[in-house]
């Protein structure tokens, strides 16, 4: 199954809700990090891709129509070379917010963590902040640059800038599907995040 959606954004964007969204308009299954954390195979997967072996993108995204969050997200340039036709949707909020809730969430999980194998620590904390986990500045320029350089890669018929709280009519639209009769989805608060992972 190719990919038809891959998510650009960073974490603590939206990306869960935009997963929710894109299994609601069946395409998905949609994978995200939640995927990679609940699966033995998956995890051990992705921790051997992570220390530089020969990525499997077949094997990685098996039996998912759409990705979007870390790991896939850190991955968007191979993985949209790899999958030519399908569309970029790119997660945003205002790099304050953004960063705010990355203090209250990720950064201090990936602060406690003991397992320097780990996919959090080895691609989110080392390869996209470069080990710099509590420095304001450094984290936004990061996260700003991404945005930067996903936005100057495609055209507007291939990529999607989705604001957190934008709703199911840009995103319908630009996927070519009806507005379902339904909310669109709200979840992973920080206060959701830190229940989840029992901080």
């Amino acid at each position: 199954m190719a990919l038809a959606v891959i998510g650009a954004g960073f974490g603590r964007t939206g990306t869960l809700s935009m997963k929710t969204a894109l299994d609601t308009l069946r395409f998905g299954p949609c994978h995200h990090m939640v995927e990679v954390n609940s699966s033995p195979g998956q995890r051990e997967q992705w921790r051997a891709l992570v220390a530089g072996g020969e990525p499997d993108w077949d094997s990685a995204f098996a039996g998912y129509g759409a990705a979007v969050d870390w790991p896939g997200a850190f991955y968007w340039r191979e993985l949209s070379e790899y999958h030519p036709d399908a569309k970029i949707i790119l997660t945003v909020r205002s790099p304050e917010s953004w960063y705010a809730s990355m203090s209250n969430t990720i950064f201090p999980l990936l602060m406690k963590s003991t397992d320097p194998e780990s996919v959090g620590l080895k691609l989110i904390a080392e390869r996209v902040f470069g080990g710099i986990l509590d420095d304001q500045a450094h984290a936004i320029a990061i996260y700003q640059d991404n945005i930067a350089e996903v936005q100057a890669s495609f055209t507007s018929d291939r990529l999607l800038t989705f604001t957190l709280g934008d709703g199911w009519e840009p995103l319908c639209r630009f996927l070519d599907v009806p507005i379902p009769e339904v909310a669109f989805p709200s979840s992973n608060s920080t206060d959701d995040f830190n229940r989840r992972v029992g901080s």
